[in-house]
């Protein structure tokens, strides 16, 4: 009996009410934001609570809702349940608090504190100490993750891998290193027993790393362009998920040209020529592999505000229409002769 093949939509990120961390990467200026801020919408229409979580230093969920956000989970406006917050390159040094427990400053704890922020990898440590207290407080049905290029992004995600080995060996009670924490931890005035707390922090962890690898809590929604250096790093990015178990099933290619039949520009002619090769390429490698494969046509403006995110959002959930991608899609409020997509 022939199998059908997947939909080429992501209504099956909404339909799959089990999952609880939705991850959107790809290399950079392909539209990851967009994508994060749009499928966030679609899940607040379905779902109880929606948080949307930028880990990118460079944000640009304020951008493009036009509204400011920060490192506080807030309110979009005209949304009753979806919150959206960037977070800041500003951590707890090692005996400090784990999240949820009452802070207790000193000054070289402050001092250390400063420091630490400062230090690279410091956004990708931001970004899993918020992972630690959502995944403690099970506050939101789902989180929904805007993630920075490819490089910055693995980092991240990888950490619980790498923590739940190589916090124990560090700083457990077993460590070699364990006298000497001990004594500087005595000179600084700091209790030593605090360290005690990254064994609560493996657990936490260990449980984190058991969800990212469980495709029915976890997914991850790759973003790329139909040209060689984004399906490379795409292909790249694939393999490195696969090495944590952790699933991948939707492609979305955006930036797509559609240009009319009877158009003389050449420019756009020759590029849909480009992007149909690699938008081939993209099919051989993928489309055997039970994946959904959503092309999305380029915008002719920048797609910013809630009502343009909704409009991107939907292409997403239709997909193709007789095989044919959209070629426009009406936004709220505008003029029907400067219709975005």
């Amino acid at each position: 009996m022939t199998m059908s093949a997947p939909a080429s939509n992501l209504q099956n990120i909404l339909d799959q009410t089990s999952l609880r961390w939705i991850f959107v990467g790809g290399k950079g200026g392909v539209g990851k934001t967009t994508t994060s801020c749009s499928l966030a919408i679609q899940l607040a229409k379905v779902r109880e609570s929606v948080l949307l979580i930028s880990t990118d230093p460079a944000h640009n969920l304020s951008d493009a809702f036009g509204q400011k956000f920060s490192s506080t989970p807030t309110l979009a406006d005209g949304f009753s349940n979806l919150f959206v917050m960037e977070i800041e390159s500003s951590v707890d040094v090692p005996g400090g608090n784990m999240p949820g427990e009452e802070e207790e400053e000193n000054s070289i704890s402050t001092l250390l504190r400063d420091v630490a922020s400062n230090l690279p990898g410091m956004d990708e440590v931001s970004g899993m100490m918020e992972v630690m207290t959502l995944a403690q407080e099970d506050k939101y049905s789902v989180v929904v993750f805007d993630t920075p290029p490819t490089g910055h992004m693995l980092r991240f995600i990888s950490m619980p891998f790498v923590f739940e080995n190589s916090i124990p060996q560090l700083f457990g009670s077993d460590s070699p290193i364990g006298p000497l924490i001990t004594q500087m931890s005595s000179m600084f005035g700091m209790d030593s027993s605090a360290f005690d707390r990254f064994d609560k922090i493996k657990v936490v962890m260990e449980n984190i790393r058991e969800q990212f690898s469980n495709p029915e809590r976890t997914t991850f929604i790759c973003v790329c362009i139909s040209e060689f250096l984004s399906l490379y790093e795409t292909e790249r990015l694939i393999q490195e998920l696969a090495k944590y178990n952790i699933d991948v099933h939707n492609i979305v290619v955006n930036q797509l040209l559609v240009p009319e039949q009877a158009s003389s520009c050449k420019y756009c002619i020759n590029r849909h020529k480009s992007q149909q090769k690699y938008m081939s390429q993209i099919t051989e490698l993928y489309g055997d592999d039970d994946f959904h494969i959503v092309p999305i046509a380029a915008r002719v403006r920048e797609i910013r505000g809630a009502d343009s995110l909704n409009a991107f959002g939907n292409a997403l959930m239709a997909g193709p229409v007789n095989g044919e991608i959209a070629a426009r899609v009406v936004i709220p409020g505008e003029s029907d002769d400067v219709i975005e997509d």
